[in-house]
This record gives C-alpha cells, structure tokens and sequence, in this order.
C-alpha cells in the first residue's frame, strides 16, 4: 500500500457508501468555503468529480456546495485535524479529520488508537511525503510512463485492476489530473495525501489482519475523512 488505505468492499456496504457520502460532503462544504464555482475552484471540482462517481445525489451535491459558500441560512464549519501514530507492528499512520468538534474528535482518536500508538506531531509524518494522488485507468495502448512525463506527474505506479498511481507536486494536482484527461485517461481519484517513503512489509497474515482491522475501525468513524497507512504490499 503505502498511500492511502481503504479496506476492501467498503463501497459496496449501505452503510459504508453513507460515510462514503458523509466524507465526501464535508470535502465539498470546506471547498465550497473558497468559492461556490466548480470551474474557478480546482479543490471544488476534484470534489463534485467524486461525488459524481460515487452517484451523489443531485439535490445532496448541490446542497453541499450552497452550504459550504454560505448561501443557506444553515452554518457549519469543519477544522482539518491531522493525527500521526502507528497501527500495530509499528506500521506508521496518517488520519485526516474534518471535524466540527475537536475535543470529540481527539477522545476518539485516542480510543482508536489503544491497540496502536498515537504520537506527537511530526513524529511520523517526516516518513511520508504530502503530495497530489491520482488514480487513473489508460486508453487503449497508451503508456504509463510516457503519459506521467507529459503531464508532469513526479511519479507513477501500476495498481490494483487496471488502475496506476500518478504522484505530483501539491500545486500541479489539478493540472495534472487535467492533462491525463485531456489525453484519454479516465481519472478516478485526485486528492493531496501522504505517501510513505519507507512501507513496513508484513509476511504474517495475522499480523497483516491485525493491522487491516485496526486501520477499518479508524476509517469507521464519523470524524475520520482519510487514513493513511505505511503497509507495503
């Protein structure tokens, strides 16, 4: 793995593809708070392109994004809270939250961790790179790397089905997932995370279960908008 982790079916659940929603949601209103317009806001659009994919309703979508520009009477505001630790077997550890309550966010944090690590700023995050991820599935006999020289993408690696990961600078993600478009690649994924630069391989599968299952209770909960986990595959 090493970039960001997502346990197995998680979409396919009805209760997973309603956090799925919520996550998405709240990605939405915090891009919408810079300007309401898809086409003049690069974080916006990432947004909307993956609530599309992921069959947000209309009415939900829309509603998002007048919420997130101010334009309903009904105010909200989410604090981006990044926490570092490590999951069992010292795998080291990225969660993302969006939270409209910090305190409750940090007792539950706190709880998830138990079975892991929870450590001090920057005490993990030197080990992962913060930078643009893509997720892109290739045209007809298009070449991977070529395409991530044209694009200006730092790096690229094959995935999972079909998929390759393309890696950018933070500011050239936009312009990048663009030009794979523009080319004939059918972007699945945009988003800034955190890569990491030293993956803890896991031979056990105990051990690699042990770590699966401490990462799905941390994407479970309500607060938690990515995890990121150091797990080689």
């Amino acid at each position: 793995m090493g970039a960001q982790w997502k346990h197995k079916g998680r979409v396919a659940a009805a209760d997973a593809r309603g956090r799925l929603f919520s996550k998405l949601v709240k990605e939405i209103i915090i891009a919408a708070k810079h300007g309401g317009d898809p086409d003049m806001n690069p974080r916006l659009r990432m947004a909307v392109d993956a609530a599309k994919r992921a069959s947000m309703p209309k009415d939900t979508l829309e509603r998002a994004i007048k919420k997130g520009a101010g334009l309903l009477d009904e105010q909200v505001s989410y604090d981006t809270v990044v926490y570092e630790g490590f999951a069992p077997h010292r795998v080291p550890v990225m969660v993302e939250c969006l939270t409209d309550n910090k305190n409750r966010t940090a007792t539950a944090v706190r709880v998830l961790f138990r079975k892991g690590q929870l450590a001090t700023s920057g005490a993990v995050s030197w080990d992962f790179d913060h930078l643009g991820m893509i997720d892109a599935t290739p045209p007809d006999g298009a070449d991977a790397e070529e395409a991530a020289i044209e694009a200006g993408a730092q790096d690229v690696e094959a995935g999972d089905d079909g998929v390759w990961h393309f890696y950018t600078e933070p500011t050239d993600l936009d312009a990048v997932a663009r030009a794979l478009g523009g080319v004939g690649w059918t972007v699945t994924s945009a988003q800034l995370g955190w890569r990491a630069k030293n993956p803890v391989k896991l031979d056990d599968a105990d051990a690699r279960a042990e770590v699966e299952a401490f990462l799905e209770a941390i994407d479970a909960d309500d607060d938690v908008q990515n995890v990121y986990a150091g797990l080689a595959d």
